[in-house]
């Protein structure tokens, strides 16, 4: 048994669930099942549609509606798909009304909301897959099995669903039915639907692999694997053949537009491989992320970055040789619900990086009455995947390209699982640094890649504006 999971982009109309349809149809014989997420743009429209009902007191589903009957239409599926739509487009439009009635939007409201998008997404596929002679069922998250808590808009799965999923699941697959489930959605004990958070959809399909104990996770996308660098940067960048599972959240955390770090938390728990392929390119054969490699690593695998980062330097001579200065920054931090990305220390000193998103102010005053705050936004990490056992050479390399390009390194961390090594340096260095990086690591010699890229003249011609 194997799973499949399909994003948005890949069910968006007709022509792209006939190519879905062909792939799975290809798989048949490994008794998969199918995760989606909604239609295209549909979660976005689900949602314009409630801030309507909410601030202006209309009801209108039309781009919901007018998005899956053409696609019903398209698909040759006729009347009968179309009444299977109906029940559910018509308790939307009873939830909308109810929301421009009451004019309030909670976040259990919210999730039920943006529920019907996956919902109206895999009955749709079930139908089709039906049409062409595949034995297909539609099924919501809850009949699966997926229990969760009542985190509304970021709900984590309860452990009993480890238990429920394969009990609902692995049978209909064994007996060769093609289960097309929700992702991203779930309900909690008292029969609330919540959704699971960013990254949602593939942390369905991953439970699901993990609880079944399926061959291997198949995560459909519209690349050919995992990069060794973002090809909108970086043209040459090459597919990587395979990495571990903390190579890959390493790289989801720090930008790579992969896996986000959550959804591989039930593969990494059971040791289930996880193949990243190409919708578009069947030929290739993606990227396989496992619990260790047995080949040679290379020296880097993968180069990644994050834009728009703000860096925090809190310094006190004051608590030289006292205890207590770490705890009393994280409790602060903490207390205001910030996220630190990274962290770089000593015993009188502490960096930390965080998402440009959070209102700095409060925090700054509360740190400032124990030490000094000096806090710099418009800053990029860019991040370095590659062979722990030669992180000396990589750092090597990495300063000397920095040296070259005239860029200045605002702060260094390696992660605790040894395989990334970080920097940050200033948002308009960082994607010249990428370039400059990759080529030194995957193509030519380190100078040859500065002059190919002319990065160290652009960088010189931005921090001279800088200066000014």
């Amino acid at each position: 048994m194997i799973v499949m999971k399909f994003g948005g982009s890949s069910v968006a109309n007709a022509e792209r669930i006939r190519h879905v349809a062909k792939i799975v149809q290809s798989y048949l014989d490994r008794k998969p099942i199918v995760v989606l997420s909604a239609m295209g743009d549909t979660t976005d429209h689900l949602l314009e549609a409630g801030d309507a009902a909410l601030n202006k007191g209309l009801v209108h589903v039309d781009r919901v509606e007018d998005l899956h009957f053409k696609t019903i239409m398209d698909l040759e599926l006729g009347d009968v798909a179309l009444r299977g739509l109906s029940p559910l487009l018509l308790e939307l439009q009873n939830l909308l009304l109810g929301i421009s009635l009451t004019r309030e939007l909670t976040y259990r409201t919210k999730d039920y909301l943006v529920s019907f998008g996956e919902r109206l997404s895999v009955r749709i596929v079930a139908a089709y897959l039906a049409s062409i002679g595949i034995n297909a069922k539609a099924v919501d998250a809850w009949d699966a099995g997926f229990l969760s808590d009542s985190n509304f808009t970021r709900a984590s799965l309860a452990e009993k669903s480890w238990k429920l999923i394969p009990e609902k699941l692995s049978a209909p697959a064994k007996r060769g039915i093609v289960q097309v489930v929700t992702g991203f959605i779930a309900k909690d004990e008292k029969a609330n639907i919540t959704t699971l958070g960013r990254g949602g959809s593939d942390l369905s399909a991953a439970m699901i692999a993990a609880a079944c104990r399926a061959e291997e996770l198949q995560v459909w996308k519209d690349v050919d694997g995992i990069l060794t660098a973002d090809p909108r940067i970086v043209k040459e960048a090459k597919p990587v053949k395979a990495v571990t599972y903390e190579a890959a959240s390493e790289l989801a955390y720090f930008g790579a537009q992969v896996l986000h770090p959550r959804a591989m938390q039930p593969c990494m728990r059971t040791g289930t491989p996880v193949v990243v392929k190409n919708s578009y390119n069947l030929d290739a054969p993606g990227t396989r992320i496992v619990e260790s490699l047995t080949e040679k690593l290379s020296l880097v695998q993968a180069i990644t970055f994050r834009k728009n980062v703000t860096l925090v330097d809190i310094v006190s001579s004051n608590m030289l040789g006292q205890s207590g200065f770490l705890d009393e920054v994280f409790s602060c931090f903490a207390r205001f619900g910030i996220s630190i990305d990274m962290i770089a220390t000593s015993e009188v000193s502490i960096s930390v990086t965080l998402d440009a998103s959070y209102d700095l102010k409060r925090p700054a005053e509360e740190l400032s009455k124990i030490a000094n705050v000096n806090i710099k936004k418009g800053r990029a990490i860019v991040t370095i995947i590659g062979d722990v056992a030669h992180s000396s050479e990589i750092l090597a390399r990495t300063f000397k390209t920095c040296e070259l390009l005239k860029v200045e390194v605002q702060m260094v961390s390696q992660g605790a699982s040894k395989v990334n090594i970080s920097i940050v340096v200033d948002d308009d260095e960082a994607e010249e640094m990428v370039k400059a990086l990759h080529k030194n690591f995957f193509k030519t010699r380190h100078k040859a890649a500065i002059k190919k890229t002319g990065g160290a003249e652009k960088t010189k011609t931005a921090a001279a504006k800088r200066k000014k």
